[in-house]
């Protein structure tokens, strides 16, 4: 079986992927592929330039919880992405996929509109953080 994908054009070379969908009884999934062949099962996963910085983000501030409501799962991976991008929603796109519907993505002005409820989280920590001093 190892032999059938080492051949040429069996599977593509230097490619990463993360796939997602949904089982027969709703429950989502979210897999990884890697170069080699190899495949993982995540909660919460990235690829690409600056992976690991937003994949330990995503290690640190994943829980069932967030994972339960899609407005805290949205901003959670924005959240993730802001660890690493510095121009706000201008350079982020966001897609929501839900059990038996379309993909959906995300508007700029919706992303935005998350970006700033983030942005006045941080500041009231920030303010809570000076008051306990």
């Amino acid at each position: 079986k190892q032999k059938y994908t080492q051949s040429n054009g069996r599977r593509p070379f230097g490619l990463s992927s993360l796939i997602i969908g949904f089982d027969y009884d709703g429950s989502p999934h979210l897999y990884q592929t890697d170069p080699s062949g190899t495949y993982h099962e995540w909660k919460a996963n990235t690829i690409g330039r600056s992976a690991k910085t937003v994949r330990e983000f995503l290690e640190k501030h994943y829980t069932d919880e967030v994972a339960a409501s899609d407005k805290e799962t949205i901003k959670l991976a924005l959240k993730a992405l802001l660890e690493v991008v510095q121009s706000g929603a201008k350079n982020m796109e966001g897609a929501v996929m839900r059990r038996k519907q379309p993909l959906q993505m995300l508007e700029s002005e919706e992303i935005e509109k998350y970006i700033t409820e983030i942005e006045k989280e941080r500041e009231e920590e920030a303010e809570k953080k000076k008051q306990k001093k």
